[in-house]
């Protein structure tokens, strides 16, 4: 495969995989602060084993439950309290919307100014200029591989968009997977965030911006996630389902954090700013038409490119057939969307009159730039009909 061979590849300062892993993160965060805000989803009582270990390592906490997925109100306020309980390092322990709430108030800890100075799109863009407060990371879902990346997917209902905070500096000074975390996540839950993490190494994979490493992750994690998904959805503790999940989705996020992304994720951004659909729910419904569309419009205008050969690798990592060909990967992903609870985009009250802002607000998403070829308005379109 040709590449330009210009890339990086930056990530948490160290990670932790194991199952119990999370059991040390007292006697790993000690030395990194004195006390923590420990943000959770919201029950906060699943941290009560994280905050007895960080009390049995001697360090303070002080926990800041969040609600949903992350609006720029959240992080303002989670800031504010972090100040006020004299927090000098931050703790995420939940799911995708955590890590980031967790990594943006982390950041501007330690960043003079308000959020809006630094965030993209709707703000002014600035760059931060300090490391964040020390962050761990502490994932309970298999999916987002948030734990590894260096930006805050922050809503803005002002705005009816989603937006990222994104720096180097916001990266994890330790990222902890223990797979035995996510063993009672509940079946629609495993599937939203299993067919992110899936979408996540599919898109890396194909991306105008992959490179060697990068492609490593992906092939290792869409084999892993190919296998154990459905077994993790229908026998959630099944501990080697969930064990490989847990992997797909860091593989998902070291790749995409180190490559880019494409149109699932360019979608993904203005229907969850406008519309009550977790990520991980637009991921899931989106995926095998936007597989799909990508593959018209390479075998049109893009034949003799590389993006057509990568996507017959992974149609032989998602059949286990080494002869599968394209068209084959994208009939095993629309059979799994349909034997999984995964709900059409109009249940989240997307309608025909919305198609056309969408398609414009998505085509200038930063994840559309990394698509393997550009797609014109009118395949949006059809692409997002198809998943209505």
């Amino acid at each position: 495969m040709p590449y330009a061979m210009n890339f990086e590849f930056a990530t948490a300062t160290r990670i932790i995989f194991g199952a119990g892993a999370s059991s040390r993160v007292g006697a790993e965060v000690k030395g990194l602060g004195r006390r923590a805000l420990v943000v959770t989803g919201r029950e906060a009582r699943r941290a009560e084993k994280l905050l007895a270990h960080l009390a049995a390592s001697g360090l303070g906490a002080a926990t800041f439950p969040i609600a949903g997925e992350p609006e720029i109100s959240t992080i303002e306020h989670g800031v504010a309290f972090a100040r006020k309980e004299n927090c000098d390092c931050v703790i995420s322990l939940g799911g995708g919307s955590v890590m980031d709430a967790g990594k943006a108030i982390a950041a501007l800890l330690t960043n003079s100014g308000e959020l809006l100075d630094y965030l993209e799109i709707i703000g002014r863009g600035q760059a931060l200029a300090r490391t964040s407060a020390p962050f761990i990371a502490i994932p309970t879902t298999a999916g987002t591989g948030a734990e590894v990346t260096r930006n805050a997917v922050l809503a803005s209902p002002a705005h009816q968009v989603k937006v990222s905070l994104r720096s180097p500096f916001m990266l994890a000074r330790i990222a902890v997977i223990d797979p035995e975390l996510t063993c009672d996540l509940p079946p629609a839950l495993t599937t939203t965030t299993g067919l992110d993490a899936l979408t996540q190494l599919i898109e890396p994979y194909v991306c105008l911006r992959a490179n060697p490493l990068t492609d490593g992750f992906c092939v290792e994690g869409i084999y892993r996630a190919a296998r154990a998904l459905r077994e993790a959805v229908f026998n959630g503790q099944n501990k080697s389902a969930r064990e490989d999940m847990a992997v797909a989705s860091l593989c998902g996020g070291l790749a995409l954090a180190n490559a880019g992304l494409g149109a699932v994720h360019g979608f993904a951004g203005p229907i969850g700013g406008s519309f009550p659909a977790p990520h991980g729910a637009v991921c899931a419904a989106l995926l095998p038409h936007v597989m799909a569309a990508n593959l018209r419009a390479l075998r049109e205008r893009a034949p003799a490119g590389s993006a057509l050969r990568r996507y017959d690798r992974i149609a032989a990592l998602l059949t286990g057939d080494p002869r599968a060909t394209a068209d084959a990967g994208v009939a095993w992903v629309q059979q799994l969307v349909a034997e999984l609870p995964v709900r059409k985009l109009r249940e989240y009250g997307l309608r025909e009159e919305h198609v056309a802002d969408l398609v414009a607000k998505a085509a200038t998403a930063s994840s559309m730039k990394a698509n393997p070829i550009a797609l014109t308005p009118d395949e949006l379109a059809q692409t997002l009909r198809r998943a209505l």
